[in-house]
């Protein structure tokens, strides 16, 4: 038990910027243990911006309120994924070879491709939740941040890390998962879904559908240009995610 708690404090520590003690130690085979927790760490990410709403619903209009939930992830992350979609976006619009897609993640600058696709990205979060009825933003909100992150140990499991040198990477990330590891991130990522889903059974299957789609899309053309995946390419895996369960959710809730 104590070392479970350890590898969730890592994964806290890598992902999120949430203290945790300075004692607990690192090694690539702890970073890599605690990648099954991810979609944990999503509780939390997810679980502090439905808080936020909640409370700031009672006091705010929703635009307002869903606008400050955003903001209440973006800094219990550091904008962390955000930044990895940004500098994909850079990397795969401006790269045509994979060293070059690869050289172009590594700059910590952000470019044109980046700063657009964050800002459609951004937005079309903020009028997704818009669109949601409001009573079920703080459900969405938590189970969203889970599954979202499961999606991207989807990616882990199923494909290989790109860079041939490890010290090259520009973010820290888990590089492996096992069966029993990518089961457990399932579970954390999709037992939020009952959530949302309680009064109508479908609605996790619907959901949950959209993970498949998103893991094999985007695990085919990030081998298919660079070999696999990075950090900033699992960081766009959750962006991405993130969007399509709100997309999935309103489609769901207004047409079946």
């Amino acid at each position: 038990m104590r070392k479970q708690w350890k590898l969730i404090l890592t994964a806290i520590m890598f992902y999120t910027r949430i203290p945790v003690p300075k004692n607990i130690g690192y090694s690539d085979e702890i970073l890599n243990q605690s990648t099954k927790y991810f979609s944990f760490v999503g509780w939390i990410v997810g679980g502090f911006g439905a808080l936020i709403f909640y409370l700031s619903i009672f006091i705010f209009p929703l635009t307002i309120s869903i606008l400050l939930s955003m903001v209440t992830t973006i800094m219990l992350t550091g904008a962390f994924h955000e930044d990895g979609f940004a500098d994909s976006c850079d990397a795969f619009g401006g790269g045509w070879t994979k060293e070059k897609i690869l050289e172009i993640m590594k700059d910590s600058r952000i470019g044109t491709y980046g700063t657009v696709g964050l800002i459609f990205i951004l937005v079309t979060k903020y009028f997704t939740l818009f669109n949601v009825d409001a009573a079920q933003i703080p459900f969405v909100l938590f189970a969203s941040h889970a599954f979202s992150r499961y999606t991207a140990t989807g990616i882990i499991f199923f494909s290989e890390y790109a860079r041939e040198n490890a010290s090259s990477k520009s973010k820290p990330v888990g590089k492996k998962l096992n069966s029993t590891e990518y089961l457990i991130s399932f579970i954390f990522g999709s037992a939020p879904l009952l959530l949302i889903s309680y009064q109508y059974s479908y609605w996790y299957l619907l959901i949950f559908i959209t993970a498949i789609p998103v893991i094999f899309f985007l695990k085919r053309y990030f081998e298919k240009w660079i070999g696999g995946y990075t950090g900033d390419a699992l960081g766009a895996t959750q962006q991405i995610s993130e969007v399509v369960f709100y997309l999935t959710f309103i489609i769901i809730t207004r047409f079946i």
